[in-house]
């Protein structure tokens, strides 16, 4: 049976006594379109920066549960689940949502990552709320749990042409952008880790300024 958005909404609310008391683990969340089709694309460095972060720790999205490939890692003492949705990109709030309540998530717990046209290749930035700046995919997360308190690291792929955009952000990474990609990549599951053991203002004083 579909969750229903207000009941997902309601149990996100600030102050909710069960979500703030219990935080078994977080939840960092790679966005992309699922399938071979899709796996070079810009639009899928979310799920590029969570397998580099996955291969690092020796582990394999091998489950699947509520629509997304999962697995779970651990940072120093912190239980992470990584997932990627497979619902396609526009729809990701409906796995993330239920896997958020599910696991008794809150939000400020669930760290999103995805591509950004107003970086340039090689950047990234965090921030600990916001809009969607008109990313589907985070603006599905944020209808689905009621608020836009969800910290979320930010991958640059650029922007040559405004006038392109929907074929730049489905387009694959070129072989001269390689270099960058893998200095990012690397850059992010770094952030990653800071802002599972030392939180999110940590990790922005440390990467946003590069």
């Amino acid at each position: 049976m579909p969750v229903s958005t207000k009941w997902l909404a309601r149990k996100f609310q600030r102050g909710d006594a069960v979500l703030d008391s219990y935080r078994p683990l977080k939840l960092i969340v790679g966005l992309g379109n699922p399938g071979m089709k899709y796996a070079r694309n810009r639009h899928n460095v979310g799920f590029m920066v969570l397998a580099h972060l996955a291969r690092a720790e020796h582990a394999e999205f091998k489950r699947q549960r509520f629509n997304a490939q999962l697995t779970e890692i651990k940072l120093d003492s912190e239980r992470v689940l990584l997932v990627k949705p497979q619902t396609y990109m526009n729809l990701s709030g409906s796995a993330v949502g239920k896997l958020a309540v599910f696991y008794r998530i809150p939000r400020s717990s669930v760290m999103v990552v995805y591509d950004d046209l107003d970086l340039p290749l090689g950047k990234i930035r965090l921030r600990a709320n916001g809009s969607s700046g008109g990313h589907h995919g985070m603006e599905s997360i944020i209808n689905t749990l009621g608020g836009n308190d969800i910290p979320r690291l930010r991958i640059g792929i650029g922007r040559p042409d405004p006038k392109q955009d929907v074929g730049h952000v489905l387009g694959n990474f070129g072989d001269d952008e390689m270099s960058a990609l893998n200095e990012v990549l690397e850059r992010a599951t770094q952030a990653l880790r800071v802002w599972t053991t030392q939180g999110i203002v940590t990790a922005m004083n440390q990467f946003n300024a590069l």
